[in-house]
């Protein structure tokens, strides 16, 4: 049995290779790669496995043979021949017509075409990096795209067709890299499948999306694709990566042996299909996650990818590599549209450096691999600022006294300065003093010593989050999009930043509010070269995202100030309704009362065609480093909260199970001042309850991005809330 990647194995070898440079094509702007093997001195670069790019394997091919790349000038000027092309398709085999306008000219390019500029601009630097037997290895971006052409053939050998899928089930790597540039090379759509899903949902997907191969990195992955196989009249091969199929299978095939088979596809075979992509055809599938029937697939163009990666990502502040390679650790699922365009797409567009977390990244690890990598650039939904914040809360609460007034003072000082003066270039002494003693060591153990940017988007984050990492001198800014709108269609960055708002519109796109009430919150509806094709083999739903005029509606509610920074406010399908006609918007109440109470960690409001408003509660527990799941233990914080309002409690059982009177008053008292800053009584939280177990993924409370799914708890507690109403009869 061949080695397979990454396979962490004592007889593993890393083989070199000597790659040429980009040479100038003469006059005009057509260039080749060439693929002249000679040995160059002095450009050792590693590699992952010698079946990927090996000396030998490549010098197999004529030395005179260099793989034509399509020039963009030639592929643009291709014909879009769009006249009686709609806005929207739902055939995977469909095109559209591109959004292009006065106000948004740039000239579409094809992935192939993204990744043939960054090659003329990047190719000697380090694209890819991954960690072996505890060592950095890099990958240039000459490798990848020589690695993501071998995969690209390999699945062509496999029978991948035009406008068919290939389906990974892995967490982040840089097999996942090049199975997603190999699929839309060789003409496929690459659709991600979250690594915590059922065999049912990989079935549903994988059928949905005719996927022709599925790539897998671990046997676990396997065994759900082989339950499910017979039910997937498309798919011909399974390919596995991380570690070797447990025995040999008919058409399951590892990395290397996917290689070996490509290597019957001729250059000039791929080079054809690669230069038939338009682009105004679908290359990636995004599935929702579902919280309300099946996934939709979201089809997102060539065009969409392309024009997101460059232009969103320059909203948000992110630096060519000419100017400073971008450093970015790779850990949220790549199945989700945030960690995709993020880390995989406008890794390429730009030339950064993207280095791969372990599995266990969310765990506790990703600490780790921050401080190794130390980015420029770095992502996180909410939930996880939200778990280093509670962690640096920990740590603060178990070192001495002097040291913890020291972390205190300083955060206090930076908060008050970042507030007052947030664009003051020029701090205080005290700022500065309380930044070089205090804070600059805090960053630095997070592994942020180096980070420019720090970004969060995908749900919503709570204003004490904010305040506290404005504490650290960390601004976080946030994006807003949705898969919909291939990621961010609202960015904020350094120079574009409003505390507690969603940055501004992406220039080239644009934003309109409807049915805006009083305080002008309406649902947000976007346009511009973001937005997606239409969701795969659902015309229904199409027509209900997109209007006749092509605007997409999300469904989420905001506002817009005079300086174009939106404001979220909640989502129109979670809007509450009460049994007397009141609109009440969940999440602002729900913020109060985590503000109000640092013990609680999730609030859910309920009152939705019901008398009044109710609320369940978690506590704030930590969780187990192997599992992530939430303990019985209170965190630090928590258990000074017990301490203040004279509870000994240490669990959540303690709380629950005996109904500790002192935190039940307390959380009783905080309700009530939250009740009392509300607009009105139909606003008040008039019953709450206390739940045995925090929110979390595997409960089903919390999506993969850990957003809350609202209809799962309603169901999953739908005792305890009929109780609130049930007594109110008696």
């Amino acid at each position: 049995m061949p080695e397979v990647l990454l396979l962490r194995s004592a007889s593993s070898v890393l083989r070199t290779v000597f790659l040429s440079r980009l040479l100038p094509g003469g006059p005009g702007c057509v260039r080749k790669l060439s693929l002249n093997l000679k040995y160059q001195q002095g450009v050792r670069l590693n590699v992952l496995s010698s079946s990927l790019i090996d000396g030998r394997t490549l010098s197999k091919e004529s030395p005179s043979h260099g793989l034509e790349l399509s020039a963009p000038e030639k592929a643009r000027a291709a014909s879009l021949d769009a006249s009686e092309e709609a806005l929207w398709t739902t055939r995977a085999d469909g095109r559209v017509r591109l959004r292009l306008e006065p106000f948004c000219t740039q000239l579409p390019y094809t992935v192939h075409q993204m990744f043939y500029e960054a090659l003329d601009k990047y190719g000697n630097l380090s694209a890819l990096g991954f960690k072996r037997k505890d060592k950095w290895e890099r990958i240039s971006y000459y490798q990848y795209y020589l690695i993501a052409r071998k995969v690209a053939k390999g699945f062509l050998k496999l029978g991948l067709e035009r406008a068919h899928s290939v389906a990974i089930l892995g967490f982040n790597s840089p097999e996942w890299f090049f199975s997603a540039v190999g699929t839309v090379f060789a003409g496929g759509i690459v659709t991600g499948i979250y690594t915590t899903s059922s065999p049912e949902a990989c079935q549903y997907i994988a059928h949905d999306c005719r996927a022709n191969v599925i790539v897998v990195d671990t046997q676990k992955q396997l065994e759900k694709i082989l339950k499910i196989w017979k039910d997937l009249p498309h798919l011909k091969a399974v390919v596995i990566y991380q570690e070797p199929p447990p025995k040999k299978m008919a058409n399951v095939y590892t990395m290397e042996e996917l290689i070996e088979l490509g290597q019957e596809v001729p250059e000039e075979a791929l080079d054809a299909i690669i230069d038939t992509q338009q682009p105004n055809q679908c290359c990636v599938l995004v599935y929702t996650s579902g919280t309300t029937g099946n996934p939709k697939g979201v089809m997102l163009s060539q065009d969409n990818i392309t024009w997101t990666a460059r232009y969103g990502s320059q909203a948000g502040d992110i630096q060519p590599a000419e100017v400073q390679q971008e450093v970015v650790v790779s850990y949220l699922p790549l199945s989700h549209i945030a960690a995709q365009i993020y880390d995989l797409w406008t890794g390429i567009q730009w030339g950064a450096q993207v280095c791969f977390a372990d599995p266990d990244a969310l765990k506790g690890t990703l600490v780790n691999t921050l401080r190794e990598v130390e980015p420029t650039s770095h992502m996180g939904v909410p939930r996880v600022w939200e778990k280093i914040m509670e962690r640096i809360q920990e740590v603060a609460a178990q070192s001495g006294f002097i040291r913890r007034k020291m972390l205190l003072w300083a955060m206090s000082v930076t908060l008050e300065q970042n507030l007052t003066c947030p664009s003051n270039d020029l701090k205080p002494f005290t700022s500065r003093l309380a930044d070089y003693l205090v804070l600059a060591r805090v960053r630095q153990a997070l592994g942020f010593a180096k980070c420019q940017k720090n970004f969060y988007g995908a749900a919503p984050m709570t204003a004490e989050t904010q305040r506290f990492f404005l504490g650290l001198n960390i601004r976080l800014y946030a994006g807003y999009g949705l898969s919909e709108s291939t990621g961010p269609h609202f960015m904020s960055s350094p120079y574009n930043y409003r505390l507690y708002s969603s940055g501004r519109v992406v220039p080239g796109c644009r934003v309109k509010l409807v049915n805006q009430d009083a305080d002008g919150i309406g649902e947000i509806c976007l346009w511009g070269r973001t937005i997606f094709m239409g969701y795969l083999n659902m015309e229904d739903k199409t027509h209900e995202a997109i209007d006749s005029e092509g605007w997409l509606h999300t469904g989420d509610m905001g506002r817009l100030d005079d300086d174009g920074f939106l404001y979220i406010t909640g989502r129109l399908k979670e809007l509450i309704i009460t049994a007397g006609g009141e609109n009440v918007p969940p999440v602002p109440i729900e913020e109060a009362v985590k503000m109000e109470l640092p013990i609680i960690s999730s609030a859910m409001l309920i009152g939705d065609q019901r008398k009044f408003l109710s609320m369940l509660l978690t506590l704030k527990c930590t969780l187990n480093p192997e599992t992530s799941e939430p303990t019985d233990n209170l965190t630090e914080q928590a258990v000074e909260f017990c301490q203040r309002v004279g509870s000994k409690a240490s669990t959540v059982s303690e709380i629950v199970g005996q109904k500790d009177e002192a935190v039940y008053q307390a959380i009783h008292e905080g309700i009530q001042r939250v009740n009392a800053n509300a607009a009105a009584r139909p606003y008040h939280i008039q019953k709450w309850a206390i739940l045995e177990r925090d929110f979390s993924i595997s409960g089903g409370e919390l999506g993969p991005t850990m957003k809350l799914k609202r209809l799962t708890v309603l169901e999953k507690y739908k005792d305890i809330i009929d109780s609130f109403y049930q007594e109110q009869k008696q």
